[in-house]
C-alpha cells in the first residue's frame, strides 16, 4: 500500500511539470520571504523526487539539489506535516545526514500538499546555529507553503501546462525566460520553434481521421521532443503543432543546425505521421535580458515559417524579414482603421484604349492608399496582406460602391464607359457577393454590363469548382467578366475555356519586351492573342510603353491595350481632362 501511495504522490508530482524548470521569480518571492521571516540564510521550495530533493526556488545555497535520504523535506513530503529540527547534531534520525556533514543546525518544513492530498515537498528554511521556532514563525511558514500551492496551482489551472501534450505553453515559455534573464543576463542562447505541418497537412489528417488523431500526433511528438532535450531541459507546446525550447548556452549556431536536424531526423524516423507531414524549424539566436521573451519566441516562429516557405527544413532568424513580417502586421490593422477613416483611401483610373480606334472604351480602377504616418503605400505591398485576411470583403465592397458612385457620375455627365474592379480569391467564396454587386448597380441605375470584374488565374485555381460556379452566376447576371495577369498563374486552357469571361489580359511581363515583328517575345505575344481569340475571347494588352508595342499589338489583332503610353493611372479630375484631350486629339 505505501508503495502504491508513493507512486501515486510522484505521478501527482510529474504531472505538474514543475521539475527541472527554470527558476521563477514567482517562488523566489516567497522563497525570500520566509528567509526574512525567520531571519536565517537558507530558504527553499523543495520538491521531492523519487531519489532527490530539487529546488524548485533557493535562496544562499548554490546548487538545485540533494540526495533524497535523509533530507528531511521528504519526511514533510511523506508525513503531510510540519517538521521542526531544532538542532542537527543531536537528532538522531539527522545527525549523519548531508545537511548535517555541510554544517546545517536548524531546519523548519512546512508541506506543500495538492488538494488530492499528495505531499510534493516543502517551503523549508534552514540555518547553522541550533534553534527554536516559534509558534507565529511556524504559521507564517505554513502560510507561505500554501501560497506555494496556489501558485503552482494557478500556473498548472491557468493555461500554463497544456492539456494535450502535458508540457509547459507559451505563457509559461515567457515567464521562464524571463525569470531565466534575470539570473543569467547576457547570456547566449538559441531559441528554437519546431512546426510539425503544414496547414493544410493538419486539415487532411483531421478530416481523416478526426481531431483525436491530431491529438495522439501532438502528444507523441512532444514526448519524442522532450527525450531528445533530456530531464535538465523543457519543451513547451506554443502553437497547435508548434513546439519550443531554448539550446545549452554559449552553443554555436552553425553547430547547433547541424544537432538539430540529426535530432530531428532521428526523430521523424520513429514518427507515425512521418510520411504524411514535415517538419520546418525555425532558429533564434538571442543574448538574455537583450530581448524581449515574446520577440524571442515570435522570431524564432518566423524564422520556422521562412524554413516552410523557402522548403527547407530549418532556417535561422532574420532581422529584415521580421521587420517587413511586422510592418506588414502593422499596415494590416491600420487598413482597418483607413476603411473608416475619409481621408485615406481613394481610387485612381486606368484608361482601355481601342488600338484601333483610339477610343477610350473604359478603366481599370485601382486602390491607392496614403498613410497618416507613412505617406503613399505601394498596393503591391496592401493588397496582396489584406487579400488573406477578413478586410478583404470590406475592401472589396469600399471599391466597389465608390467605384460604382464615380460610373454613376460619369453617367451623368454623358460619358458612356465600363469600369472594370479587381477582386480576390476570397471574395469569390462570399455566398452574397452577386447579391451585393446587384444591389450597388440597381441603386445606381446602372447596367451589369457597365461593370466588369476582373481576377487572375491564380485567384480561380485557389477553388476552381468554386471558382467556376460563382463566375457563372455573376455572367449570368449579365456582368462582365475578365481574367487579369494571363500567363502568369498555373491554369489549364481546358479550364479556361470553361470560365465565362469574355475578355483575357495578357500580363504586362509579356508585353514590355515587344519591341520589334520578330523574337521570342512577338513569337509569344502574337500566339497567345491568336490562341484567346480562337477561344472566343478578346484580348486586353497591359503594360504597353510605347508606340512601337501599341503598333505591333494592333498589327497582330489585339483589340486593347491600357499602359503608360497611353496614360498613367489618373485621379478623378485628371481622368476627365484626359478623356477630354483625347476627343480633342481624335477631332
Amino acid at each position: 500500500m505505501q508503495d502504491y501511495r508513493e507512486a501515486a504522490r510522484l505521478d501527482a508530482l510529474h504531472q505538474l511539470k514543475l521539475l527541472d524548470t527554470p527558476p521563477s521569480e514567482h517562488f523566489d518571492r516567497i522563497t525570500r520571504m520566509a528567509a526574512q521571516i525567520f531571519q536565517l540564510p537558507i530558504a527553499a521550495v523543495s520538491l521531492t523526487d523519487k531519489d532527490r530533493q530539487w529546488f524548485k526556488s533557493r535562496v544562499g545555497v548554490s546548487h538545485c539539489a540533494i540526495p533524497r535520504d535523509k533530507a528531511p523535506c521528504s519526511q514533510v513530503a511523506e508525513t503531510r506535516d510540519v517538521v521542526v529540527i531544532e538542532d542537527f547534531a543531536t537528532d538522531p534520525g539527522y545527525a549523519d545526514s548531508t545537511l548535517a556533514e555541510h554544517g546545517t543546525r536548524f531546519y523548519a518544513g512546512a508541506p506543500l500538499v495538492t488538494k488530492d492530498g499528495y505531499g510534493l515537498g516543502a517551503l523549508c528554511v534552514l540555518g547553522t546555529e541550533p534553534r527554536v521556532a516559534t509558534p507565529e514563525e511556524l504559521a507564517a511558514l505554513t502560510d507561505l507553503a500554501a501560497m506555494v500551492m496556489e501558485q503552482i496551482e494557478l500556473q498548472h489551472a491557468f493555461g500554463r501546462i497544456d492539456p494535450i501534450s502535458g508540457l509547459p505553453t507559451r505563457a509559461q515559455f515567457r515567464d521562464d525566460l524571463a525569470d531565466l534573464a534575470l539570473d543569467c543576463p547576457g547570456q547566449a542562447r538559441i531559441a528554437v520553434v519546431a512546426d510539425l505541418a503544414r496547414d493544410d497537412q493538419i486539415a487532411k489528417i483531421v478530416g481523416a481521421m478526426g481531431a483525436p488523431r491530431l491529438d495522439e500526433m501532438v502528444r507523441e511528438a512532444a514526448h519524442a521532443i522532450q527525450g531528445a532535450l533530456g530531464a535538465d531541459r523543457t519543451a513547451y507546446h506554443v502553437g497547435t503543432t508548434q513546439f519550443a525550447f531554448l539550446s545549452p548556452p554559449d552553443v554555436d549556431v552553425q553547430a547547433y543546425v547541424a544537432l538539430l536536424e540529426q535530432g530531428f531526423q532521428a526523430i521523424r524516423a520513429t514518427s507515425s505521421v512521418r510520411f504524411v507531414t514535415n517538419v520546418a524549424i525555425g532558429m533564434r539566436p538571442f543574448r538574455l535580458g537583450e530581448v524581449v521573451p515574446e520577440d524571442v519566441l515570435r522570431g524564432a516562429a518566423s524564422a520556422a515559417q521562412d524554413a516552410r516557405r523557402n522548403d527547407g527544413a530549418i532556417a535561422l532568424y532574420s532581422a529584415a524579414r521580421d521587420t517587413e513580417m511586422r510592418r506588414h502586421y502593422d499596415l494590416l490593422q491600420d487598413f482597418g482603421a483607413a476603411l473608416e477613416a475619409d481621408d485615406q483611401l481613394r481610387l485612381v483610373y486606368q484608361p482601355r484604349v481601342d488600338l484601333a480606334t483610339g477610343r477610350c472604351l473604359g478603366a481599370e480602377t485601382l486602390l491607392r492608399w496614403r498613410h497618416p504616418e507613412l505617406g503613399d503605400v505601394s498596393p503591391a505591398e496592401f493588397i496582396p496582406i489584406i487579400e488573406q485576411t477578413a478586410l478583404a470583403r470590406p475592401a472589396t465592397q469600399w471599391v466597389l460602391e465608390h467605384a460604382l458612385d464615380q460610373l454613376a457620375v460619369w453617367q451623368a455627365a454623358g460619358l458612356d464607359l465600363t469600369l472594370s474592379v479587381n477582386i480576390s480569391a476570397a471574395n469569390l467564396m462570399e455566398a452574397d457577393l452577386i447579391q451585393r454587386i446587384q444591389l450597388a448597380l440597381i441603386a445606381r441605375q446602372l447596367r451589369p454590363s457597365q461593370l466588369e470584374i476582373e481576377l487572375t488565374e491564380s485567384a480561380m485555381m485557389a477553388q476552381p469548382e468554386k471558382a467556376l460556379a460563382m463566375l457563372r452566376e455573376l455572367a449570368e447576371a449579365g456582368i462582365a467578366l475578365a481574367i487579369d495577369d494571363f500567363g502568369t498563374g498555373h491554369s489549364s486552357l481546358a479550364y479556361l475555356q470553361q470560365v465565362p469571361a469574355h475578355v483575357v489580359k495578357i500580363d504586362q511581363a509579356f508585353v514590355r519586351g515587344l519591341n520589334a515583328a520578330w523574337g521570342a517575345d512577338y513569337v509569344l505575344v502574337e500566339t497567345m492573342v491568336g490562341l484567346l481569340h480562337k477561344l472566343g475571347r478578346r484580348v486586353v494588352a497591359e503594360g504597353v510603353e510605347t508606340a512601337n508595342a501599341a503598333a505591333l499589338l494592333a498589327s497582330m489583332g489585339c483589340e486593347e491595350a491600357q499602359g503608360y503610353w497611353f496614360a498613367r493611372p489618373l485621379e478623378v479630375a485628371a481622368f476627365a481632362h484626359w478623356i477630354e484631350a483625347r476627343k480633342a486629339l481624335a477631332a
